[in-house]
């Protein structure tokens, strides 16, 4: 018999059984092999589309496609339309899995992949899980992430944890009083690991900091943490490892692809190119070497019920010069494309720019748990945080002087002190927004 998580996923019309041999069939190929393998999947894919897909074909028609760089970029705005005018010819909603992005990009919209398309997502979550001795379908789970608030929406969360073998501790309220009911459970429950938003991980860190505790200290069960959705910081990556006492991993996916990359037992990035092919390019869509920075564009090799072909998924990056197509690595990750700061001299600044300068200073000694920044105008700027005591006058002039020397200076900025921070429907905190 199926262990109970591929079972529910077998029940629900996925054929996780054939997604796992195909996903160790691809990664054991050759690199002779690899490279006849992507050619064929991404002329595949694209043919399939042209044939079977309305949307897809309709994208094209103004556009002359010699080879692969031809092809136009997809982007958020082109599938802001209804679902069943993104469809493949032969898919409806009852043969395909559907969601609604997170939004975290300001562009929402529902997405569709084949069953076969996302068994095969899972099959790459087990196989990289399995890198580090997990088993999704035995080991226990403790899960960073937000729920659904209404009540069916909550009990049906409730009985996909049970079958994922995962406990869920929510993260729209993280004071004090509700990481103490957090850390009771890590006392009596057996969890091989951490699963979640990173900010809501970092802040539970800096509670147990605290408290003087090391969680596996607490929880000896536990093997590793993995952290999605949110930037990881070096500073926060040391301090997250000190205070949980485990091996800490950075996961970057997204819900409409797959995994996209995750860390690899040498501590690098590795870009899943299993499912997926990861471009790089420049403003004017042609494909960058590797080690410089660009757009992150992605193609779905198996999804024939929705084409993302050279899909724009809203963040910029950089590959490694040691790349390879079987195996890239993302050397970084900078941000979401529209989290960019425009500066009254013309300049343009990653929104992260500020996030990163500002941690530095105002969480030196622990007294800030979390913060974001708002770019209200052009000169503009708003910090809301949550601390212990309010920030002081010296605190604020070192940002002042930091932002100067990095940015420029005559910037302004308003700091206000909060009990708690608004994060989004699912728990995520966004860190930087731009209103300009």
């Amino acid at each position: 018999m199926l262990p109970l998580f591929d079972l529910s996923l077998r029940l629900n019309g996925y054929p996780i059984q054939e997604a796992d041999a195909e996903l160790r069939k691809i990664a054991a190929l050759s690199a002779k092999e690899y490279l006849l393998f992507l050619e064929e999947r991404k002329t595949a894919i694209v043919a399939y589309h042209l044939e079977n897909n309305a949307f897809y074909k309709e994208l094209l028609a103004a556009s002359t496609v010699k080879n692969w760089a031809d092809l136009p970029v997809l982007n958020k705005t082109n599938l802001q339309k209804p679902l069943a005018e993104r469809l493949s010819k032969g898919f409806t909603s009852t043969n395909i899995y559907s969601n609604k992005t997170s939004g975290s990009s300001g562009e929402p919209f529902v997405f569709a992949k084949d069953k076969y398309c996302h068994a095969l997502t899972w099959a790459s979550n087990k196989y990289r899980f399995g890198w580090f001795g997990l088993d999704l379908n035995q080991s226990y789970q403790a899960r960073f992430y937000g729920r659904p608030l209404d009540f069916i929406g909550h009990k049906k969360e409730r009985f996909k944890d049970l079958l994922s073998h995962r406990f869920r501790f929510a993260v729209f309220d993280l004071s004090d009083v509700v990481l103490e009911g957090f850390l009771a459970h890590f006392a009596t429950k057996k969890f091989d690991y951490l699963n979640g938003y990173t900010s809501s991980i970092v802040l539970f860190a800096k509670f147990l900091q605290k408290k003087n505790i090391v969680l596996k200290d607490i929880c000896p069960s536990l093997k590793v943490c993995i952290v999605t959705s949110e930037m990881l910081f070096e500073g926060d990556k040391i301090l997250l490892e000190k205070q949980l006492g485990v091996a800490v991993i950075n996961e970057y996916g997204a819900s409409e692809l797959d995994l996209i990359a995750f860390e690899n037992p040498e501590g690098e990035w590795q870009v899943n190119a299993e499912t997926l092919f990861v471009e790089i390019l420049d403003s004017n869509n042609v494909a960058l070497p590797y080690g410089q920075e660009g757009r992150i564009v992605i193609t779905s090799l198996y999804n024939k019920a929705h084409p993302f072909i050279r899909y724009e998924i809203g963040d910029l990056g950089i590959l490694d010069e040691k790349s390879t197509l079987q195996k890239p690595i993302l050397k970084k990750l900078i941000g979401r494309t529209n989290d960019v700061a425009l500066l009254p001299s013309g300049k343009k600044a990653p929104g992260l720019t500020f996030y990163y300068i500002t941690k530095t200073i105002i969480e030196d000694d622990g007294n800030v748990k979390e913060f974001v920044i708002k770019q209200t105008k052009i000169d503009a700027f708003e910090i809301k945080y949550v601390s212990d005591s309010k920030l002081t006058v010296d605190q604020i002039q070192q940002i002042e002087k930091a932002i100067i020397l990095y940015l420029e200076p005559n910037l302004q900025f308003t700091f206000i002190r909060e009990k708690t921070l608004k994060r989004n429907k699912r728990g995520k905190l966004k860190q930087f927004t731009s209103l300009v």
